[in-house]
């Protein structure tokens, strides 16, 4: 066995070789970036000169994309060296690109048309350090939309907000999204289950739930015990948010929300602010995932309450993209024509 010393030293080697290999990753990926960017300001200058741009522009790639995969190997197809053009035409001042992405990241963001919504993910990548595969999953669940209709105040200065910073964890309902996706399950839409087993689930893909849940969240346990007088309760879920720095207390329900799981989560929050919080933190948040979240008896049931107790549903599938962007938009012209009409009147 080593000794404590031979641990030490062999810890600190580990430490230097990791921080050198980050660093030759970083500088690789800086000079990667570079690259694809110039070769792209090379395309467009080429495309610039043309007669015909458009046409120009198509046959130039074609070649291009020919004689580089003939005297240089893979990685110039017509698609990548497109993508090439697309990084130096979206961000023409090269230090305006992040080294924290790389140039799969920002492939993966010029799928996303709305200029708002891909800057929302590509600051979202840096702060949430987001794989190329987990930036692609969170473009695909629509977590841009559905942040915006979490809590139902969509307005042009939230749009703008999430697209300059990314999501930021201010208060206890920024956390929230509407709906949450559990699509990597795999579980078909509509098919019974227990909650136990929906618990379960989500257990064995706790990687997959954090990064829908959010930034700063670490799990604590499920089924957590609450014991008052000679009854067991039990909190299907427990985490706890480093940014807010507060526990998050989740229960799951397979039908619809009712009065009485409210009042089941307010006794939760309550015993973890009185019990289990340590000095530092904040007040304990509830959230009831439902199947279907009752506006009506949310606001009821949920008014009044002093407790940050909150309600939203779950879905088994990728919800239709489309209809979210125009849910956001309308919500938007509404709130545009509201405005307009209070100033005319004015």
């Amino acid at each position: 066995m080593l000794d404590l010393q031979n641990q030490s030293v062999i810890n600190e080697i580990k430490q230097i070789l990791t921080e050198a290999r980050e660093k030759v990753a970083r500088t690789v990926n800086n000079e990667l970036l570079l690259a694809y960017w110039n070769i792209g300001r090379v395309i467009v200058e080429s495309e610039q000169a043309g007669s015909e741009k458009a046409e120009y522009g198509k046959q130039l790639l074609k070649s291009l994309s020919k004689e580089l995969t003939r005297e240089l190997g893979k990685g110039f197809s017509r698609s990548n060296l497109q993508n090439m053009r697309l990084l130096y035409l979206n961000y023409p001042i090269c230090q305006s690109l992040s080294g924290k992405l790389s140039f799969t990241h920002y492939c993966e963001l010029f799928s996303v048309s709305d200029k708002n919504a891909r800057s929302f993910y590509e600051q979202e990548a840096q702060n949430s350090n987001w794989s190329v595969r987990e930036l692609k999953r969170q473009i695909n669940t629509s977590l841009f939309e559905r942040l915006l209709l979490s809590n139902g105040d969509v307005n042009k200065e939230k749009v703008l907000s999430l697209a300059k910073q990314g999501a930021i964890y201010a208060k206890p309902n920024d956390i929230l999204k509407d709906p949450y996706v559990f699509e990597f399950l795999g579980i078909p839409e509509n098919k019974p289950m227990l909650e136990k087993d929906l618990e379960k689930a989500l257990i064995v893909k706790i990687e997959k739930f954090l990064l829908e849940l959010g930034r700063g969240f670490m799990f604590v346990g499920s089924q957590q015990r609450i014991t008052l007088g000679n009854t067991h309760y039990y909190v299907d879920m427990v985490f706890y948010n480093k940014i807010l720095r507060a526990y998050v207390l989740i229960d799951l329900k397979m039908g619809s929300l009712k009065p009485e799981n409210i009042g089941q989560m307010n006794m939760y929050v309550n015993y973890y602010a009185n019990e289990v919080n340590d000095d530092g933190d904040d007040k304990p948040i509830g959230i009831i995932l439902c199947a279907d979240a009752s506006e009506i008896v949310a606001e009821y049931a949920l008014g009044g309450l002093e407790n940050q107790i909150f309600a939203s549903k779950y879905v088994y599938y990728i919800p239709n993209k489309d209809e979210l962007i125009q849910q956001v938009q309308s919500v938007i012209n509404d709130i545009g024509e509201i405005q307009e009409s209070e100033n005319i009147k004015k």
